[in-house]
């Protein structure tokens, strides 16, 4: 199906997160009226989106019903693009609270104002318009030595995120078929790139490494994910959304299966050639092995078969070269912030 030639008045929730960020400037440069939604909580990145005048903003929680409903009306939004959510595994394990608010009362708080703006349309605007939300690959649970998820797995969440990521798209899910909402659900596998957040695996090891601590690893360092760069999970967002059904779901993999310690040694590779260590040791040496993670999912990996087929989704972005840049840029931006934090 070709794409969409129509350019969409978007809402793009947690629009100042790392995913989130990348998609609007995606969407602007496309020509499509961008207008960010962000709780401004320690994740937003307030970099991530300077400079572009292309994009609108306002801070406020997608639980914020009448919030929700103002941004709608007064940006004639057809196109909600839910991005918005607390995702940190760990956090979620010490403080799962904040998880269930924004991940599901959230979402349905959102889902309501935006049903509302649907009810609202004409029958012709009613046909263009979509919800989509953007969940993740932990909804599925933990997959074994073999085998790939697809969208047709079974949901079997095993942390307080992925619980609550699951709940928003059953929830979702309801909206389509109960009340006629067009609705889209992503999943994604692992993202990496430029503008995560420090806490994440890839800048966190990296931080680590920079400032001459250990670089943790779970239990044996087993553990398996595939990653996808962000641009090209963003690519595969923005095709859903032109191409998809309503009520479709499409998984989007990166074909990059590591383990995390064959991950830590390749960042550490990187590193020994973009930022030696003064002593001339390798980064390598700064690993760690740290107890595991509670109810540490073993393994993800997707199928991502649906979205080349239906949508002619293919990742565009070679692993090593994505890794490399990321890196880089995370170096740079520790030297830039070490730089102006002794100028201060």
């Amino acid at each position: 199906m070709p794409a969409s030639t129509n350019k969409r008045s978007m809402l793009v929730t947690g629009g100042y997160g790392f995913i989130g960020s990348a998609f609007a400037k995606r969407a602007a440069s496309a020509g499509h009226r961008v207008v960010v939604l962000d709780a401004m909580t320690y994740a937003a990145d307030l970099t991530s989106l300077a400079g572009r005048n292309d994009i609108e903003v306002a801070r406020g929680n997608i639980a914020d019903a009448a919030l929700a409903a103002r941004l709608l009306q007064e940006h004639q939004i057809d196109t909600v693009v839910n991005f918005a959510a607390e995702s940190h595994v760990d956090r979620s394990i010490a403080e799962p609270d904040t998880f269930m608010q924004t991940n599901i009362l959230g979402v349905f708080s959102l889902l309501n104002a935006s049903l509302a703006r649907f009810q609202q349309l004409s029958a012709d605007d009613a046909q263009h318009f979509r919800f989509v939300q953007i969940s993740t690959d932990e909804v599925f649970g933990s997959l074994g030595e073999n085998g790939l998820f697809t969208e047709e797995s079974p949901y079997d969440p095993r942390s307080p995120y992925s619980a609550s990521k699951s709940a928003a798209d059953h929830l979702v899910s309801a909206w389509h078929h109960t009340y006629g909402l067009p609705t889209i659900t992503t999943y994604c596998t692992n993202n990496f790139g430029p503008y995560q957040y420090p806490e994440k695996l890839i800048p966190h090891l990296i931080r680590c490494a920079l400032s001459g601590k250990t670089l943790p690893i779970y239990g044996d360092g087993s553990n398996v994910r595939d990653w996808i760069y962000v641009e090209d999970h963003v690519s595969g967002v923005m095709q859903a959304l032109e191409r998809g059904a309503p009520g479709s779901r499409y998984a989007f993999g990166g074909g990059n299966e590591r383990s995390n310690l064959a991950l830590a040694r390749e960042i550490c590779q990187i590193l020994d050639e973009v930022a030696p260590r003064s002593d001339g040791a390798s980064y390598v040496s700064q690993i760690e092995f740290v107890a595991d993670r509670l109810g540490h999912d073993y393994r993800y990996a997707i199928d991502g078969a649906r979205a080349e087929s239906e949508l002619g989704y293919v990742p565009q972005h070679q692993f090593a070269e994505a890794l490399k840049a990321t890196v880089v840029w995370h170096v740079e931006r520790a030297r830039a912030q070490a730089v102006a934090a002794a100028g201060s």
